[in-house]
Order: structure tokens, then C-alpha cells, then sequence
């Protein structure tokens, strides 16, 4: 009889781990179950009034996410430029304040038409002869992008520099916009004086304290002002002398006064 051969296959076993990649994991899982069996300790020591104490690895999330932001704003952690703030000139300090005057939401990144006209006013731009604010908003509408209301603060130097070149006509154009700069640089929006209240009748019927009646009229004196207490409840005089001694109080001054 001829032998047959088996036509079975073997199966492949993966190949086993190495030592050192053993020895790896194992340490991994270790410091793992130690962060969480000192993560419970602590978590039963902690006082109960307190906020509560976040695992390990809300921490590692968080340092992500630091890192993420860092980068994205083009400093690293730990490097030159992480703890190096932008320092902004003072004519692009000039340009947030005007930006974000009278608009609680603005970011100061961008101007409306509104305070770019503001600006240019209270700045001196506008002299009324060779710059007038029919200019400044041809000048705005130029320099902006047709699906915006807003300019940005290169857009901004931008307009700065045109409107330069109608002010100071017998400069360069260099010379003209550094001079409008030092215009606008360190000012700041200038705010009119306070609103006052329009005098009308209806209105000084319920605020002139001379025209109340009854009641109302006792508890103000001649100048408007209130009297108090006084002007609520009857106040009863309790010193003990009748409402028409004129001498009150002379006893006590005599007794009272050293002698000479």
C-alpha cells in the first residue's frame, strides 16, 4: 500500500512577543493600575465641600488640547515664542479702540463705516478743506471688500495712506501717511458730554417737587429735597414742654455751664 499524505494544514501561530516588548506592557499596565489605585486613595481622602478630583486622564486630554492651541496660534510650548505676547503699535491701538466704541460685541479686529467716520473726525483727519467726510466715505467704500461693511486694520493703513495723499499734497506719499499716523496714533474716541433731559410739560408735572399736592407736597422742603422721615409721620415732641415755651432747654445750659 502506497502511503498517503496528509492534506491537513497547519495553522499559523503569530509569532511570539519579545522580551523587551513584554516587558514594556507590562511595565505600561503597571503605572497604569498604580495612577488608578492612588487616583481611589486620594479620591477617599479628598474633603467632600471641595471640587472633585478629575482621573489621569482628563489631564493628558487637556495637555493635548494646550498643545493643539499653541500650535495653532503659531507658538509651541515651552518655546521662544510661548511666553512672548504681540506687542501692538499705537496706531493699531488707536484702531481696536475705535473699533469696538459703541458695540459691546465687536472683537476690535475690524471697523464699521460708523467709527472709521469717527475716527478720521476726531483725530483731526477731516480739516474741512482738503479732507471732508463725503471723502473719508468714498475712501472707506474703496479700500473694502464688496461683501463687507467692515475694514481690517491693513485695509485700515490702507485708507490712512489715500487719504495722506489729499492732506499733505506737497509730501511723498511716505512722509504724508507717516504724518497722518502720528495723527491717529494714541487717540482715542472722544465722548460727547451728557445727555441732558428734554424740559417738557408732562414730564416737570411729575418731577417739579413745587407743583406736587397734598401729601406729597409735605415731604419735600423749598430747595426739592426730601425731607426725610420727617416728611412721612408726625413726629411728636416728647421733651416735655408745651408748644408755646420759647425757653426750652435754658435751665439746663444754666446748670450745666461752669462757673466763673
Amino acid at each position: 500500500m502506497g502511503t498517503t499524505k496528509s492534506s491537513v494544514k497547519r495553522r499559523r501561530e503569530p509569532p511570539a512577543a519579545s522580551n523587551e516588548e513584554a516587558q514594556t506592557d507590562g511595565r505600561t499596565d503597571t503605572a497604569g493600575s498604580n495612577d488608578m489605585a492612588e487616583f481611589k486613595v486620594q479620591v477617599a481622602k479628598h474633603p467632600p465641600h471641595q471640587a472633585p478630583l478629575r482621573p489621569p486622564g482628563e489631564h493628558s486630554k487637556d495637555r493635548a488640547l494646550k498643545r493643539l492651541s499653541s500650535e495653532s496660534n503659531g507658538t509651541s510650548e515651552g518655546g521662544a515664542g510661548a511666553a512672548t505676547p504681540v506687542e501692538l503699535t499705537a496706531l493699531e491701538e488707536s484702531f481696536r479702540r475705535f473699533a469696538i466704541h459703541g458695540d459691546t460685541r465687536a472683537t476690535g479686529k475690524e471697523m464699521h463705516g460708523k467709527n472709521w467716520s469717527k475716527l478720521c473726525k476726531d483725530c483731526g483727519v477731516i480739516d474741512g478743506r482738503a479732507i471732508t467726510l463725503t471723502d473719508v466715505d468714498i475712501v472707506f467704500s474703496k479700500v473694502k471688500k464688496k461683501s463687507c461693511r467692515t475694514i481690517t486694520y491693513d485695509q485700515f493703513k490702507e485708507a490712512l495712506t489715500e487719504l495722506a495723499r489729499k492732506r499733505f499734497k506737497e509730501k511723498t506719499a511716505e512722509e504724508a501717511a507717516e504724518e497722518v499716523f502720528k495723527m491717529v496714533e494714541g487717540k482715542s474716541p472722544i465722548i460727547s458730554g451728557v445727555t441732558r433731559a428734554v424740559a417738557s410739560p408732562t414730564v416737570s408735572r411729575l418731577t417739579d417737587t413745587t407743583k406736587f399736592t397734598g401729601s406729597h407736597k409735605e415731604r419735600f422742603d423749598e430747595t426739592g429735597r426730601g425731607k426725610g422721615k420727617a416728611g412721612r409721620v408726625e413726629i411728636v415732641n416728647t421733651s416735655g414742654y408745651v408748644s408755646g415755651y420759647k425757653h426750652a432747654g435754658s435751665y439746663e445750659k444754666k446748670v450745666k455751664s461752669p462757673p466763673k
